[in-house]
């Protein structure tokens, strides 16, 4: 396998990775080129808002192909393209075979949430303190323990289990449930009956299948399956859906029960509890790396 690597400017990206997908490469990757340097610059965007910018001032564009020929030929094809203006041709090398199978799982490890409490994949040792885990092996769905925003979720539930196991026996509700770590962390406490719910297909069936891997019992499926009220309600998404959902989110939860967001932003705290104001009172619970958590209790 050989990597074509070029330095491309910010409006060039788009085209020239177009370009290399249709010159046969395997794979295109875009990379910021100013990287772990003072000139390092983060690209935020939600569901419904054009981030502030839609690529780096200036990126490493990486092209896989099965022979040296074809990186060649695209080489020679680009570089006399009025698009190409601007461009750099790092190198043309020949990738070493590698064990892809270990190295991506050599970049997952088991993710304390407490000292107790451990997301652990499926080919990795169970930490020996770890009293709780989950098993969880990356895929198609979000939530593998190691975002901030799931790993505050998390924390979140440690902490109610904590207190005199107040999840026994309680009803959740996980509201966007990605891969289902939050609703069988919930179950793995001791909560019943545990609902999952997402609008990606692929989303329910990850939840179903870790839930199976985990020996919990819970019920996955889209939005409509919901009827009734929850004693704690997690929804760990974005701030702008976070916002629509409001009505809806506060509706489901029971009285004297629980409502727990992530996926916001520590400047996004306000425009949420003004979303809330008129169903809840939200406050900030916890922080990390930028992002918060944010709680409410309704009254019983």
């Amino acid at each position: 396998m050989f990597a074509l690597t070029i330095l491309c400017p910010q409006d060039n990206v788009d085209i020239v990775s177009e370009a290399l997908e249709a010159l046969d490469a395997l794979s295109v990757s875009v990379e910021d080129a100013d990287a772990q340097t003072a000139d390092e610059q983060a690209l935020f965007g939600e569901p419904g808002m054009e981030p502030e910018r839609l690529a780096w001032n200036r990126s490493v564009i990486t092209a896989l192909f099965a022979e040296q020929q074809k990186a060649h030929e695209a080489q020679q094809i680009l570089t006399v393209q009025d698009f190409y203006a601007g461009c750099h041709t790092q190198s043309l090398q020949e990738v070493p075979d590698q064990d892809w199978v270990t190295l991506t799982q050599s970049q997952f490890t088991a993710v304390e949430i407490t000292p107790e409490f451990w997301i652990v994949p499926s080919w990795h040792e169970v930490p020996a303190q770890a009293k709780v885990t989950i098993e969880l092996d990356p895929g198609m769905a979000f939530g593998t323990g190691t975002h901030p925003t799931t790993r505050m979720c998390l924390r979140w539930l440690a902490e109610q289990n904590a207190a005199a196991q107040a999840l026994h026996n309680k009803s959740v509700l996980d509201y966007g449930c990605g891969s289902g770590i939050l609703a069988i962390a919930a179950a793995k406490f001791g909560a019943a009956p545990v609902d999952a719910v997402d609008i990606d297909e692929a989303a329910i069936a990850a939840t179903a299948n870790n839930a199976e891997k985990n020996h919990v019992a819970l019920r996955s499926g889209m939005p409509d399956i919901i009827s009734d009220q929850y004693h704690v309600v997690l929804a760990n998404i974005l701030a702008n859906p976070l916002q629509v959902l409001a009505p809806l989110l506060c509706n489901q939860v029971a009285p004297g029960g629980h409502l727990v967001l992530a996926g916001i932003l520590e400047r996004q705290a306000e425009l949420l509890k003004a979303a809330y104001a008129p169903w809840l009172q939200l406050e900030v619970h916890d922080s990390e790396d930028g992002w918060i958590l944010m709680v409410a209790r309704k009254a019983a």
